[in-house]
């Protein structure tokens, strides 16, 4: 089934934000089609309630977020569907309280002391999670009250909310899931190389990882600058597309330590060999440099770098944003793959699963109405009617061509069909330092370790702060109890 992108910040997003500060924006009304509106607005005549009949109906809810998802403010944006049937057919709207990512949760705290918390703010995994320890600090509410997952229009994503429940209880609105990473390439770059084109490989069911290895090995020369992997999530996506993950959780929510996987131990020695080898970019000792500043996709477009695992939120700025750091959209040189696959797995596809989600704060004056746009939300992206006019738009926008939306296509079903979801992010501070030492410790050292040595070094306090930290569900699952 053919889905639009659900721009959800994944992992490398958080270094995006850093100088992000408030300032004052116009914002810019951009229409659809009468064709367009009136085709939206019928389809949701069929699958959501009449405005009578809505609780949050013509109401304002207010989102806290270092982000602005819902108004336009440059004309070269595309139209957010789900916020247009909030209110159009609702009469609903969206005030942003704009806020510092790095300060969100302060800023969070200090509205609800004051006595005037915003209704909702973004919910993710990894770097914008909001799961379990916002929950345990009291910001957050449990949804059930106000969205029912039993429901027609939200059964089809119970799975994967139901990884967000303490005590029974879901903290998460999750609308949709998204693809956390792919692969992107410049297709000239790869056939200047004599390559094999990635995503014909997928097809082809050719796409592994030693196929992916020897490209990064013969292109990548430290002398020329010319380094096959750049980005801040090549390691962790190469993990994911073993689908495990080194923290997981069981069926009863209890939380579990993984490190020991077969599969995990493949995919951390492909990462030492290439961290051993020199195929990702690096300025001197510096492993933590990316280019021109931290540019996402930097050296796409010149050829000197070939891979830049990343989110496809990011391919959705404007057509000159794109064609100067990616490559010549108009011309096709923008492409992108699923991750390769384990040659010795099980011969699945994974993909990382990210998830596009509000958490209601805790005594929002205005649940009704938040819950009202996510059934907006989630309308938009189950109704044939909208999918085909934000691929439209996407295509009109964006420019992206068939090539791109059938990839993305095959992108999310390959997410929906194995949902596989990153629970780190929002865990206790000690439990996140391991977690990054674990994660980290091969690609971003000058004289990396080996995985056996990285895991050795860390068990022990990896699975003392999981105990901690499913001693936390537990009291607050039993007496409610919080902590500061």
């Amino acid at each position: 089934m053919k889905r639009i992108i659900a721009l959800v910040l994944a992992l490398v997003t958080i270094f995006a934000f850093v100088g992000c500060g408030k300032e004052r924006r116009e914002i810019v009304k951009i229409t659809l089609s009468s064709e367009n509106s009136e085709a939206i607005l019928a389809a949701a005549g069929i699958r959501l309630p009449d405005v009578e009949e809505a609780a949050g109906a013509n109401s304002t809810v207010t989102w806290l977020s270092w982000y602005d998802d819902f108004h336009n403010y440059d004309k070269t944006e595309i139209v957010n569907t789900g916020f247009f049937t909030f209110t159009e057919k609702y009469g609903g709207e969206v005030e942003w309280i704009e806020c510092d990512y790095f300060e969100r949760f302060n800023e969070l705290a200090n509205l609800i002391l004051s006595e005037t918390p915003p209704d909702f703010t973004p919910s993710g995994t990894n770097s914008t999670a909001t799961y379990p320890m916002s929950c345990f600090k009291g910001q957050y509410q449990a949804v059930d009250d106000y969205i029912d997952y039993d429901d027609p229009l939200w059964s089809g994503i119970k799975e994967t909310a139901d990884y967000f429940v303490l005590g029974g209880k879901h903290y998460n609105i999750v609308m949709d899931i998204s693809v956390a990473n792919v692969i992107p390439y410049n297709t000239r770059v790869i056939a200047d190389w004599g390559f094999d084109d990635p995503a014909e490989l997928y097809y082809n069911d050719e796409w592994t990882w030693d196929v992916f290895y020897e490209m990064c090995e013969t292109f990548s020369d430290g002398d020329e600058n010319r380094y096959a992997l750049d980005g801040y999530a090549y390691a962790g996506a190469l993990v994911e597309s073993t689908g495990q993950q080194m923290l997981q959780i069981d069926e009863n929510g209890a939380f579990y330590s993984n490190l020991d996987s077969p599969e995990i131990e493949r995919a951390e020695n492909l990462i030492y060999d290439i961290a051993k080898n020199d195929l990702k970019y690096h300025e001197g000792s510096s492993m933590w440099a990316l280019r021109d500043n931290a540019t996402f996709g930097a050296g796409m477009k010149e050829g000197s770098c070939l891979f830049y695992p990343i989110g496809v939120s990011f391919f959705t700025d404007t057509v000159e944003e794109i064609s100067a750091i990616w490559g010549d959209i108009a011309a096709g040189e923008l492409m992108f793959a699923p991750l390769p696959r384990d040659p010795q797995g099980d011969g699945i596809y994974y993909i990382c699963s990210g998830i596009d989600a509000y958490a209601i704060v805790n005594n929002a004056r205005n649940p009704e109405g938040v819950a009202l746009l996510a059934s907006c939300d989630r309308f938009k992206v189950i109704d044939p009617t909208v999918i085909d006019i934000d691929r439209m738009q996407l295509e009109t926008t964006y420019m992206w061509n068939q090539d791109m939306l059938e990839m993305w296509d095959e992108c999310y079903e390959l997410a929906a069909a194995n949902p596989r979801i990153d629970l780190t992010g929002d865990l206790p501070d000690n439990l996140n330092t391991i977690v990054g030492n674990l994660g980290n410790g091969i690609i971003r050292s000058e004289t990396p370790s080996t995985w056996a040595q990285l895991k050795e070094q860390n068990r022990e306090a990896f699975e003392y702060y999981i105990d901690e930290l499913n001693a936390m569900v537990a009291d607050y699952v039993t007496d409610g109890t919080t902590i500061e």
